[in-house]
């Protein structure tokens, strides 16, 4: 199998001329973006930094990134890239974890470099300006391009990504080049991505959406039109102005974007194929996305960062809520939740803990020096993924939450997505979480935090659940309004903040 690097080689020997990247003004074709990355990765292997050497990247989705990770994965330089949001403190987590060789950074992270004791003892290449730095990126870009041919081979190590981390600190989780380029192949057969596609480059590039849209698109030589940060006007623009394709985005995104002011008046026509990931979406949500967009293509992805795809449903549509069936390198099982034995398959339509198979084509082989992890996550021969489900009469199966987000309520568990869905559906509701608040009486009381739409009560609510097909002992036995529903940088619920306390009531009921 190719190395990961080979790949873009490939693309610009295909079809040099075709734009690979934009990021403003700028506009790499393959040939471009090829040579920058040979000049780059000759400049980093001057500098001393060797195959299974760690790069540290903390920016934003700008092309300096894009050119950075091509120029890793021709030499065999590990890319290891983390939020740029990070706090000088996590920062040296990250340093000493990853022993990292060096690191890249730009204003948006400067405080951070600055401000960590560890970063200040390694090469600190900055970009676009950015103070602080012993180098340059420019001056990276400036170096003699080296050889023509990927150093790397399909098994070295390609990249390694860090989990989010939201009950301690992130995992490493490194990932080989034959596991990565596997990901990025099944990415196109399951979005039956077309040559010469557009995508949208605004799901983080330290995170595994990001990366694979970036991956794949070099496989079709499609384009990855750069946004460095969300903001929904500007994604409709480049929507518009670049022909974007094919959009694979978390639902929270995809939400502000329906929901954004320019909306109706920008052409979004050129959108053909919707995929998500990252986070169950809402009944709600999925019927606004399939009017306002009418796709020809509408994928639920469901998989992590330690193994690429669970599973795949090529029609959200068709079954909402369900995931679908196991991608077309894994295999998935429904298993006790408690248990540890890959036998202990559950009936259909009965809840357990959802686990995929080790032997799988994109799967990782273990956390980066964290055996702790690896004995609590992956046993004989299967990755646990701590997520809850079940399969229906179908064999799809259907994510009902994390187990960890169990509420076990007057001796009933519940998990919060069934709720989150139905509630999604009212009119009044324009984002919703649940979770299980301690409770003298019921040990956790469900309770629903509500950004509203539209002046709706909780006794509308209320009954709105009565009225449906949601057991009784699942009802919220509370509404809180608030101003904003809480989630991580890649739109996922941050429960634990809720059940923290830490939200902010809403000030002001909105018209309706």
């Amino acid at each position: 199998m190719f190395d990961v690097g080979t790949s873009l080689i490939a693309a610009a020997a295909r079809d040099p001329n075709s734009v690979a990247l934009t990021d403003g003004d700028l506009r790499y074709t393959y040939e471009e973006l090829r040579d920058a990355a040979l000049r780059v990765s000759a400049g980093l292997e001057n500098a001393g930094l060797r195959k299974g050497s760690h790069l540290l990247v903390v920016l934003q989705n700008r092309s300096e990134m894009a050119v950075l990770y091509w120029a890793t994965q021709l030499t065999g330089i590990i890319f290891t890239p983390v939020n740029w949001r990070t706090s000088a403190g996590e920062l040296d987590y990250f340093i000493d974890n990853s022993t990292a060789a060096a690191l890249v950074f730009e204003d948006a992270s400067a405080a951070a470099v600055t401000a960590s004791e560890k970063a200040q003892r390694l090469p600190r290449y900055a970009v676009g300006g950015a103070s602080g730095g012993t180098v340059t990126y420019d001056e990276l870009l400036a170096t003699a391009p080296r050889c023509f041919d990927s150093t790397a081979t399909a098994g070295d190590f390609s990249l390694m990504f860090y989990t989010s981390g939201t009950t301690g600190q992130g995992k490493g989780v490194p990932r080989r080049h034959h596991a990565e380029r596997a990901a990025s192949l099944a990415h196109v057969a399951q979005n039956t991505y077309a040559y010469g596609e557009a995508t949208l480059g605004v799901m983080p590039l330290y995170h595994t959406m990001g990366i694979r849209s970036l991956m794949a698109m070099a496989l079709i030589n499609g384009k990855f039109v750069c946004q460095p940060r969300f903001e929904a006007g500007r994604a409709l623009e480049l929507i518009e102005s670049e022909k974007i394709t094919n959009l694979y985005l978390v639902p929270t995104l995809y939400h502000d974007l329906l929901h954004h002011e320019d909306f109706a008046r920008r052409d979004t026509t050129s959108v053909r194929k919707l995929g998500f990931a990252g986070a169950s979406m809402t009944d709600g949500l999925l019927l606004q996305l399939d009017e306002a967009f009418s796709p020809g293509l509408f994928v639920n992805h469901y998989g992590s960062s330690e193994i690429y795809t669970f599973t795949i449903d090529p029609d959200a549509r068709q079954k909402p809520g369900s995931a679908g069936k196991a991608g077309i390198n894994t295999q998935i099982r429904v298993v006790a939740i408690g248990s540890t034995d890959p036998q202990a398959h559950v009936a259909a339509n009965v809840e357990g803990q959802i686990i995929a198979t080790l032997a799988g084509d994109e799967a990782f082989e273990g956390y980066w020096k964290r055996p702790d992890a690896d004995e609590k996550a992956l046993c004989n021969g299967w990755y646990f993924t701590g997520d809850a489900g079940y399969m229906d009469n179908d064999g799809d199966l259907f994510v009902t939450g994390r187990v960890d987000d169990m509420i076990i309520t007057g001796g009933e568990n519940v998990l919060p997505v069934e709720i989150e869905s139905l509630l999604s559906l009212h009119d009044g509701v324009l984002e919703v979480a649940v979770v299980g608040l301690p409770d003298d009486r019921w040990g956790q009381a469900i309770t629903a935090f509500v950004k509203r739409k539209s002046e709706t009560t909780a006794e509308e609510l209320d009954a709105y659940c009565r009225a449906s097909t949601l057991s009784n002992f699942k009802r919220p036995k509370k509404y809180v309004f608030v101003e904003a529903v809480p989630k991580s940088p890649v739109g996922k619920i941050l429960r634990r903040l809720l059940v923290a306390g830490e939200y902010e009531i809403e000030k002001v009921a909105p018209e309706g």
